[in-house]
């Protein structure tokens, strides 16, 4: 072999070696300033032989931990069963999830993660340019889940708490004869009270007017007089952020209270029923109470958390992981001290819902990730105890006797019967995805 063919043979390994050699000096054994996901390449270089098989990569330490906010005594006393919500969801039998879908939460990126995104046996069916999908469960041509992209607006536009109680059993009963007794899990989403607010401002201007929400409560629609409109003619479009918040009637005021709360303890929309102070107490009080006994919900300024406490109180797996998206129109929206203050005022009794709702998630949040550290510490310590008895016993070593659990340790890890690496590698950049529906 002559000195110009060794040249060409040296070349790429010396350029493998260099990759390598740099690679290990940016991203060092145990480090988790950078990562890549399986089959990802740098320079050519496989940098994964296998996909991840250990489903603790899925949701990274430092992935979860990053947009949490500085901890603080918790101003509840929550108890266990407050902060345990693992239930045990049932697709294959009578179990319904139904999406309550407030305005401008996020509802809308989360209602189709549900109808595209998780893992299921039998995935919904979606076809091009029909706005709904098929949810059935496997084997039968029964829905398990009731939302927007499912079931449609089948309880009308946007249903709150109030509507959905009364409306989805009798839908579900209309659409599909059944024996036996369904349970239904309500889930929704929740965010910030002022981001919420400029929203849906910025929505209204846009010409959005949710008029042909029914607003039932005790079986009526409310009057023109208990509920009159902000606006003449057919919308509300271009109206200024002082026009918007002078509407005493604006449905934007509080609205994830209204939507959340039991509206037939008020009297519904007859404000003439009881005192301000008194109806204002009864309705976040019962928005606190309906919230807290959710199967779930989640917050928009923690996908990431949503995700992963979703995915442990169904045992249901997202495809993909969640993006935290927070250049929105309500986060350009340049406001003054004096404007701010008065959004928090038209929303006062949705910012102590808000304040009661973070706090309750992030307990949740904390409670269900220690219980899943526990477990994961618990079963590799038995894997130990069993490899020194198969040790000591003069056997082979069987790595289908691993622990014996699923991949999520724990209760709401995991899907379907199936190992650690029937999970697929997840990818961060879930927003080319959404842009497709």
């Amino acid at each position: 072999m002559d000195d110009r063919s060794s040249k060409l043979i040296l070349v790429p390994i010396l350029a493998v070696l260099f990759v390598m050699i740099g690679y290990q000096y940016i991203c060092p054994a145990g480090s988790n300033s950078c990562y890549f996901r399986a089959g990802e390449t740098l320079g050519g270089v496989s940098l994964l032989s296998s996909p991840y098989q250990d489903s603790d990569d899925f949701y990274r330490d430092q992935d979860l931990e990053d947009d949490s906010p500085p901890k603080q005594p918790s101003q509840f006393n929550f108890t266990e069963r407050d902060l345990d919500r693992h239930v045990e969801f049932n697709i294959k039998g009578d179990d319904v999830i139904v999406f309550l879908h407030i305005q401008k939460t996020g509802g809308t990126t989360f209602g189709r993660h549900l109808v595209r995104n998780i893992r299921l046996e039998q995935p919904c069916d979606c076809k091009p340019g029909q706005k709904k999908c098929t949810c059935h469960r496997p084997g039968k041509e029964e829905s398990w889940l009731f939302s927007r992209f499912s079931t449609g607006w089948s309880c009308g536009l946007h249903a709150d708490w109030t509507e959905l109680t009364n409306c989805v059993p009798v839908i579900m009963d209309k659409k599909e004869a059944q024996r036996n007794k369904r349970n239904f899990y309500y889930i929704t989403m929740l965010r910030d009270p002022v981001s919420r607010y400029l929203s849906e401002w910025k929505h209204v201007q846009r010409g959005a007017t949710w008029k042909t929400a029914l607003h039932m409560c005790d079986g009526r629609s409310p009057t023109q007089d208990e509920l009159p409109t902000c606006y003449n003619g057919d919308d509300w479009s271009g109206v200024t952020l002082i026009d918007f918040m002078n509407c005493p009637s604006n449905l934007a005021n509080n609205r994830q209270v209204r939507m959340l709360a039991d509206l037939s303890l008020v009297g519904c929309y007859n404000l003439s029923s009881m005192n301000e102070s008194q109806r204002n107490h009864i309705l976040l009080s019962s928005a606190m109470s309906n919230l807290k006994n959710m199967a779930f919900y989640g917050l928009t300024e923690f996908q990431r958390k949503t995700q992963y406490l979703f995915e442990r109180t169904f045992s249901l797996r997202f495809i993909a992981a969640f993006t935290q998206i927070n250049s929105t129109r309500a986060a350009n929206v340049d406001l003054s001290e004096p404007v701010r203050r008065r959004i928090e005022e038209l929303n006062y009794l949705d910012v102590q819902l808000y304040d009661y709702a973070k706090d309750l998630f992030l307990q949740r949040f904390q409670f269900t990730r220690q219980r899943e550290h526990r477990e994961v510490r618990l079963r590799r310590r038995e894997e130990r105890r069993w490899l020194r008895e198969q040790k000591e016993q003069g056997r082979p070593w069987s790595p289908k006797h691993r622990g014996g659990g699923n991949g999520g340790g724990g209760r709401g890890g995991g899907l379907e019967k199936g190992g650690e690496g029937d999970f697929p590698a997840t990818t961060e950049d879930y927003t080319s995805q959404v842009a497709r529906w």
